[in-house]
């Protein structure tokens, strides 16, 4: 007898996420199903004005939908007060921000142990496990400087590191690669797959198709709808 299906780290049903934009509504979200599972790397991609950027923010517990159900580790994010929504984002979503969103007038090192500091991690482990993965991202010699001091692409793998060292449930990548090289950026989709095999769930947002297909799973939006949503693979498939 099968065991039952695991319920879904993230779970949108008939979402749909409308802004006014002075006398216009903008249908951003118009009545979206995603489901992702546990332990899954899933692409979601779409050209500008997909929606993807809104399901991420939704997905990332930034926003509330106007209509539907956004359930993330278990949690109807509808139903969460601002406190409660920021514990659920720090303690479940590890964020690469596309904008890097790095703290100013702070070194790479503070950066990195910061997310570590709201999860209740002692300093001295905090300070232990952010240089081991600057160090792996090739930052081990810059631990003390500023953000002013680093080029885009350091400052990418500083935000990377920011999130990869939180060990969080569910990491949510918005364009990681887009200020790397190659080489770095097929580094980072490597820790992304790792991450992933470690058990944890890797949402990567792009419109970069090249970069999607390191997935596990592409899910494409287009005008607020999904457009193309394979099935889950079974657990081990296409590792």
């Amino acid at each position: 007898m099968s065991s039952a299906a695991p319920e879904p780290i993230v779970d949108l049903r008939g979402v749909v996420r409308h802004y006014a934009a002075g006398d216009e509504i903008v249908r951003a979200l118009d009545g979206v199903d995603i489901q992702i599972q546990p332990g899954e790397f899933v692409a979601i991609i779409g050209p500008s004005g997909s929606g993807k950027s809104t399901a991420m923010n939704l997905i990332g517990c930034l926003d509330k939908p106007t209509a539907g159900t956004v359930r993330v580790a278990g949690y109807n994010v509808a139903e969460l007060d601002d406190d409660e929504l920021s514990s659920l984002r720090s303690l479940a979503v590890g964020f690469v921000f596309q904008q890097f969103n790095l703290l100013p007038r702070t070194s790479v090192l503070e950066n990195v142990m910061a997310p570590l500091g709201y999860q209740g991690v002692s300093r001295s482990e905090a300070r232990e496990r952010a240089v081991a993965m600057l160090t792996r991202l090739g930052l081990g010699e810059r631990l003390d400087a500023d953000r002013t001091q680093l080029s885009g692409g350091q400052q990418q793998r500083v935000a990377i590191a920011r999130a990869l060292v939180t060990r969080a449930p569910i990491t949510l990548a918005d364009e990681p690669t887009g200020n790397l090289d190659s080489v770095t950026g097929a580094e980072v989709i490597g820790l992304l797959r790792e991450r992933r095999d470690e058990g944890g769930t890797v949402i990567l947002i792009t419109h970069d198709q090249e970069i999607a297909a390191a997935a596990d799973r592409v899910i494409r939006l287009r005008d607020g709808h999904v457009v193309t949503s394979p099935s889950a693979p079974k657990r081990g498939a296409g590792r």
